[in-house]
């Protein structure tokens, strides 16, 4: 059986509006990154705003309810990271010249010994060498200023992105129902059911993920902060958090926590035995998260092979940027589950089963 006209028609006007459809999401890229963080966010909120509604709460009150609620989450986490890094920042200062008087104890002796290198760092020469060279300096700060105003042109994108999303997330989760019910009637009433069917799947993967993702968090969280804290290191329930709710962000995540925790650890040059205690504790808890927290809470049904995860951070991150990365995993569930079901078509098809 050979395809009609029109059937060929049809097909080849689907393949050019799929085409389309994949530039213009490149080409707008970097306005539709707001809207897509939104409306994940909007999917997550969405179940705690319809029972709101349902306890009697007006929509609009239980939108804004929602979003208050997500404002103090994230003002919380923001008071516990950004002090721990101003203060880390400022003892780094404080001791800069104890680490120099340590690197010249320690370190550059060894590095003598076992290379031949012989280097002595001088404080007061080097505070020497700076005031001596201010036009240096200067032109190292004017190409730091105008370093920083290209850096302040893309702080404002990122500040204007954020001030978005709380906007466009009202007006989701307000009409949430109805836009679902408009999206479903655009589509051709023979695959409605099948459609249907392949949006319910995806919801089951998304909440099992997301389920899954946030008590992976939690458990983590208690994890290093117990651990960082019997093991002597300053700051350790601020650590044990910022590294237990940044392990959504895979591997990048994993490692800020993993550097903040070594800084601190470092800067109280109390010899090797904090940075050895912050190597054990990081290596048991990947150990814990990779072979028993995420395979047992976040399950394999959402199972992406490693290198499909991290060409999913690459290329979520290369065109929508950061909030790209932090999307990947289920936005690549998501596209998972569809490719399924094309993989399924296409087995199916006269095409791959070599039928005339």
């Amino acid at each position: 059986m050979t395809l009609s006209q029109t059937d060929r028609l049809h097909a080849a006007l689907w393949i050019a509006a799929g085409i389309a459809a994949l530039v213009l999401l490149y080409a707008l890229s970097g306005i539709l990154t707001p809207f897509l963080l939104a409306g994940i966010l909007a999917y997550i909120a969405n179940p705690a705003v319809d029972r709101l509604a349902r306890f009697g709460m007006p929509r609009t009150g239980a939108v804004l309810a929602a979003l208050i609620a997500l404002a103090l989450l994230f003002a919380g986490l923001a008071l516990i990271i950004f002090p721990l890094l101003f203060e880390e920042l400022g003892m780094l200062t404080a001791r800069t010249p104890e680490a120099i008087a340590q690197l010249n104890q320690h370190f550059l002796p060894w590095l003598e010994k076992s290379f031949g290198i012989r280097l002595r760092l001088n404080p007061a020469a080097l505070q020497k060498f700076a005031a001596g060279n201010l036009d240096l300096v200067q032109t190292v700060l004017q190409h730091l200023y105008d370093s920083a105003k290209i850096g302040g042109s893309a702080l404002l994108s990122v500040v204007v992105n954020l001030l978005l999303v709380p906007v466009v997330m009202f007006y989701l989760l307000l009409d949430w129902h109805a836009l679902l019910q408009r999206v479903t009637h655009l589509v051709p009433l023979p695959w409605q059911g099948r459609l249907g069917t392949l949006a319910q799947d995806i919801d089951v993967v998304l909440t099992q993920y997301l389920r899954g993702q946030l008590l992976v968090m939690a458990l983590l969280a208690m994890y290093y902060s117990a651990a960082l804290w019997l093991a002597g290191i300053p700051s350790a329930f601020s650590l044990g958090l910022v590294s237990g709710m940044l392990i959504f962000i895979p591997y990048l995540g994993f490692a800020t926590g993993f550097g903040l925790a070594l800084l601190v650890a470092g800067l109280q040059f109390a010899g090797w035995t904090p940075v050895i205690a912050v190597l054990v504790v990081y290596g048991i808890g990947q150990i814990l998260e990779s072979f028993l927290l995420t395979p047992y809470l976040v399950g394999e049904r959402i199972g992406l092979h490693p290198l499909v995860v991290i060409f999913a951070l690459m290329a979520f991150g290369q065109v929508f940027g950061f909030f790209g990365v932090l999307l990947a995993l289920p936005a690549a569930a998501v596209l998972a589950v569809a490719l399924r079901e094309v993989r399924t078509a296409y087995l199916a098809s006269r095409f791959y089963q070599g039928q005339p």
